[in-house]
């Protein structure tokens, strides 16, 4: 297999590689990044922000978020609403930084960094990081030294992480890679069962939907919506393949 080719501002790094990086609101560049991007929301990226914005599932898909799918995409692709504003604008950047910030996505939170994770036949993840330079950011010229492993623990990544790599043997299965292709109905419900959480949990517990029965014994601990994620990941397993 050819080694994978990064863009020239994009470099690879090693877990015990040391960078010199810091953003904070005294940084000349603050808030640059949070403009003029498309920025991706994994299932728990929305959980956290729904949460954080206290409006259900729903309410927040319909108001903050992007839905698209190409014809050659199998799942649908979530992307953060940007404002109009002739920058593209995160729709929750403010002067004075994130509004959002305790529940930001994953990809902000990591910034620089990049991590990529990928299946291996064990069904293992195997994972590595990039560091992306980009000419607005002036983080690089601030003092604090830093690892994959120190900053992706100052920065909570730890468990977007762990909600990552359980969704990644979905979306990397082998019937995927050989081809397979969903149904509507089956796309409805990865975006139920990822995305929508409340619409979720409320038709499992009117019993509208198939293998109802593998959610009796887990009803109590599924009121918690990390509990009804992982159980959703669990579900669509059985459902898809």
């Amino acid at each position: 297999m050819a080694p994978l080719q990064l863009p020239e501002n994009v470099n690879r790094i090693k877990d015990d590689e040391a960078f010199i990086f810091s953003c904070h609101p005294k940084v000349d560049c603050f808030t640059d990044c949070c403009r003029q991007l498309e920025l991706a929301l994994t299932p728990y990226d929305v959980l956290r922000l729904k949460q954080e914005t206290k409006l259900d599932s729903r309410a927040f898909l319909d108001q903050y978020v992007i839905q698209e799918q190409e014809q050659e995409d199998v799942f649908p692709r979530f992307y953060l609403t940007m404002v109009d504003d002739g920058q593209a604008s995160c729709v929750f950047v403010a002067k004075t930084g994130c509004t959002v910030y305790p529940s930001r996505p994953g990809a902000c939170r990591a910034y620089p960094m990049g991590r990529a994770a990928m299946r291996k036949n064990n069904n293992q993840i195997e994972e590595f990081f990039v560091l992306l330079k980009e000419p607005h950011c002036h983080g690089f010229q601030e003092q604090e030294e830093q690892t994959t492993k120190r900053y992706s623990k100052g920065q909570g990544l730890q468990i977007y992480n762990k909600f990552n790599d359980k969704v990644a043997p979905l979306l990397q299965h082998e019937k995927i890679r050989q081809g397979m292709q969903l149904t509507e109905k089956q796309i409805e419900f990865f975006i139920l069962a990822l995305y929508d959480l409340d619409s979720f949990r409320e038709q499992l517990d009117c019993e509208r939907l198939p293998q109802q029965d593998i959610y009796a014994s887990k009803k109590e601990a599924c009121k918690d919506d990390e509990q009804l994620l992982l159980f959703g990941i669990d579900w669509l397993h059985r459902i898809l393949f």
